[in-house]
C-alpha cells in the first residue's frame, strides 16, 4: 500500500496528523508533512505505508477535509477517497 499526498491541496488542518505519526506539522508552511516521502512531481509526495500502519493511513485520507490525501493499494488501485 502506498500513500500520495499532494501539499498543494492540504489547507493545514492538521486532521492528518492526529491519525498517523507519519505526517507532521510545518508551522512555517502552515500544511503537513509526509515524513519519509519522496517527492514525485511538484508539490506531490508518496511513501509506502508499513503494514502496521495501513489503518493509521487510511484514517487520516478520511479525514483530510480536502482530499489532498490518496490511499493505494499494491496494485496501484485507488482506495481512498
Amino acid at each position: 500500500m502506498k500513500v500520495e499526498f499532494d501539499e498543494d491541496t492540504c489547507i493545514g488542518m492538521f486532521q492528518c496528523v492526529a491519525e498517523w505519526d507519519a505526517f507532521e506539522k510545518d508551522k512555517s508552511k502552515g500544511k503537513a508533512v509526509l515524513a519519509g516521502s519522496e517527492e514525485v512531481e511538484d508539490g506531490v509526495f508518496v511513501r509506502e505505508v508499513p503494514d502496521d500502519a495501513e489503518l493509521d493511513a487510511k484514517f487520516a485520507a478520511r479525514t483530510c477535509p480536502v482530499d489532498a490525501i490518496t490511499i493505494y493499494d499494491d496494485d496501484g488501485e485507488q482506495l481512498i477517497p
